[in-house]
């Protein structure tokens, strides 16, 4: 499974820019994050996932590999609702499963032009399906297009993360943008450290080991 690539450049930006941030990037050392590099299989599964836990998500999409073998917007297109709603979804979500497979196949939507759009251009093409909102589009550009600089709004563990780097109690989306701007352009990599935090808030309370 290929990962997002980054290295000593960006890191040593981020330290730079941000202390505190950079104190949890030596407590961290490089993360290793899995990329999902074909952007149409990608789409689908966050469609799936949506508002079940992981291990219901898992076995969802395991029905829709065994049912249709290589997730392809041809395949998907072919298939009727019924079948797609046969692997354990919801009939909304067949309905948006197809609505992205017809957008592939019909011209309404090239994923190989969209790899060459900026990241603006990326998300509002993919906010134009239904089913596929601005948090879902964010997370393709960076685990299936690699883009370096995001860091979304839209993330609850995101936003929590930052409030717990910086010892706020809230954040509004002004002091979110500063940060986000002091972390420009390497903003993907600053939220991967972010996210962790978010999870282990413990780390703040770790003395830093130089790493990487």
């Amino acid at each position: 499974m290929p990962r997002f690539e980054y290295g000593q450049v960006e890191l040593d930006h981020l330290r730079r820019k941000d202390r505190k941030l950079g104190r949890v990037i030596d407590s961290l050392g490089m993360l290793r994050a899995e990329m999902y590099p074909d952007l149409f299989t990608a789409l689908v599964s966050s469609v799936v996932g949506q508002q079940i836990s992981g291990k219901a998500a898992a076995t969802v999409w395991s029905r829709v590999v065994e049912r249709f073998g290589e997730i392809t917007p041809e395949r998907l297109h072919q298939a009727s609702l019924e079948e797609i709603q046969s692997c354990g979804m919801s009939f909304r979500k067949a309905e948006y499963v197809k609505g992205i497979a017809e957008a592939c196949t019909n011209g309404g939507l090239d994923l190989e032009v969209l790899k060459t759009l900026p990241d603006e251009e990326v998300v509002k093409s993919l906010v134009s399906l239904k089913g596929i909102g601005p948090w879902t589009a964010e997370m393709m550009l960076i685990f299936s297009l690699g883009r370096k600089d995001v860091v979304s709004w839209g993330d609850l563990a995101i936003r929590r993360g930052m409030m717990s780097l910086y010892g706020l109690g809230s954040m509004d989306r002004r002091v979110f943008d500063r940060y986000r701007a002091k972390y420009s352009p390497y903003g993907s990599v600053a939220s991967l450290y972010i996210w962790e935090l978010a999870h282990r808030p413990e780390l703040l309370a770790t003395p830093s080991r130089k790493a990487v």
